[in-house]
């Protein structure tokens, strides 16, 4: 018979052996902090600003004034602006970075070291270095430094081609200036495209990333640098739950570029691309939505030279399916110069396999921007919208030598429903470009009801495909 003493003393005891298990079982980064610090740097840079003719803003400027921290960041932070407003300033930051060879290469983020006057690198063990600029990546965020040390000591590398949502990570930096904090997460996702970084696919994690943080490495529990942490989300300037880092395989692909030319050079195919939605997978007869819609073939690229069409859903790309758009551009972009890629579209609801030589990215796209213009109404289609024909003038401006019509006014029907807007140019509904507006409203009346079809229109210079439905009775 169990007595009383041993009734409490059972439950107690069990509770002790679960808390036990479950402290076992979470990891240990002490070792892997001890190892790693030594290569980890913080560094801190000036630039000479443009005064704009008011007092200057502390830094960082992303902590609430309400914040109990913000007099104290305020007075770290303080930027030094003459009395005379007007004139140039000295602008201090910080970030991390770390120690990838051994006689003095530093690997941390683009932004970090944007228009520095002098950088300095500083070492766990206080020692300091003025470091100079090899080369930076914008478009992968990336910069390479050197000083001049020697046996100096480096980061261990990983691969993120094996990473696994879910798996512990943790980071080394200094956010806002408290060096070698470390903090410590989960892979949230992996993969993930930002807007604007179409050529990185980024590691989503959990760990707190501040200001600071920026530049400094990501490692697994081996101990293993797996990525360059550097941006956040967040609504508020400070840490949300989601921060990204650029995975240690793109790092090292610049690496090398920057190391042997000083910049970096890409896979460019020349067009621009959107998901393909549920809606746009019903009018192109698609069991479900995956691939990337070509809404654009850029003239005189790869991608014209090879026969893309637009339309064309890209649905794999040498050896790799394409799922999302988002998918294509880190593909194409490692791709090597004048080398000749497979791929595979679905054109017209069949599979095509083409082979495009893959040229240099282009240093800067240039987009034409739509503008708006005044002009008298007429009557309304069944898409509800007011269209007109472009003058010479505005075809010049949108850089469309022939077909489109532009869309004046949007009144509430499947036009609006569909997204479109006022200012966007209909180039395609169908598969069928459109040439004027009485050819469009001809389209219109020969079109499937109560069925998705496509439709692409160009919205301030960026193509787009959208779905639409009329209802009714054809020809109506």
């Amino acid at each position: 018979m169990m007595t009383t003493h041993a009734r409490y003393f059972l439950p107690l005891l069990l509770l002790f052996y679960t808390v036990a298990a479950v402290a076992a079982s979470l990891p240990d980064f002490t070792d892997l902090v001890q190892e790693n610090s030594a290569a980890v740097v913080n560094i801190s840079t000036t630039a000479t600003k443009e005064n704009p003719g008011s007092p200057g803003t502390p830094f960082p400027p992303e902590v609430p004034e309400d914040s109990p921290f913000y007099d104290f960041f305020r007075k770290f932070f303080e930027e030094q602006i003459p009395d005379n407003q007007g004139t140039p300033r000295q602008a201090a930051s910080l970030g991390s970075g770390f120690i990838i060879s051994a006689d003095g290469y530093v690997i941390t983020n683009s932004h970090v070291v944007a228009d520095a006057d002098e950088i300095i690198v500083r070492l766990n063990d206080r020692r300091e270095f003025i470091a100079e600029i090899v080369g930076t990546d914008r478009r992968s965020d990336i910069a390479l430094l050197k000083v001049d040390g020697d046996k100096l000591p480096v980061v261990k590398l990983g691969s993120s081609a094996d990473l696994k949502v879910g798996e512990w990570v943790l980071a080394i930096g200094s956010p806002f200036g408290f060096d070698y904090s470390v903090t410590q997460g989960i892979i949230s996702a992996i993969g993930r495209s930002l807007p604007n970084e179409n050529y990185v696919p980024f590691i989503q994690t959990d760990v707190a990333i501040n200001p600071g943080n920026s530049g400094g490495p990501l490692f697994n529990l081996d101990g293993e640098v797996i990525g360059v942490n550097s941006q956040i989300y967040s609504r508020t300037g400070g840490f949300m739950g989601l921060s990204f880092a650029v995975p240690v395989d793109v790092v090292m692909n610049v690496y090398s570029q920057l190391r042997e030319s000083g910049h970096v050079t890409r896979g460019w195919l020349g067009v621009l691309i959107q998901d393909v939605t549920r809606e746009l997978a019903e009018s192109f007869d698609m069991e479900k939505p995956h691939g990337a819609l070509v809404a654009k073939v850029l003239a005189g690229s790869p991608a014209e030279q090879a026969g893309i069409e637009v339309g064309d859903i890209i649905i794999r790309y040498e050896k790799a399916d394409i799922a999302f758009s988002s998918d294509l551009p880190p593909l194409v972009g490692n791709s090597k110069i004048d080398t000749k890629v497979p791929l595979e579209i679905i054109r017209g609801g069949k599979r095509k396999q083409l082979k495009v030589l893959i040229a240099e990215l282009p240093e800067e796209d240039k987009l034409a921007g739509a503008e708006d213009a005044a002009t008298q109404d007429k009557p309304p289609n069944e898409m509800n919208l007011v269209v007109r024909d472009l003058t010479e003038e505005q075809r010049k401006e949108l850089e469309l030598p022939e077909g489109g019509i532009l869309v004046d006014k949007v009144m509430q029907g499947p036009g609006s429903e569909a997204g479109i807007r006022r200012g966007d140019v209909i180039l395609i509904v169908n598969n069928i470009s459109v040439e004027s507006v009485s050819q469009f409203e001809q389209l219109l009346a020969g079109l499937p009801r109560d069925r998705s079809v496509p439709i692409l229109i160009q919205r301030r210079g960026a193509p787009t495909f959208l779905a639409f439905k009329l209802t009714g009775e054809e020809g109506e």
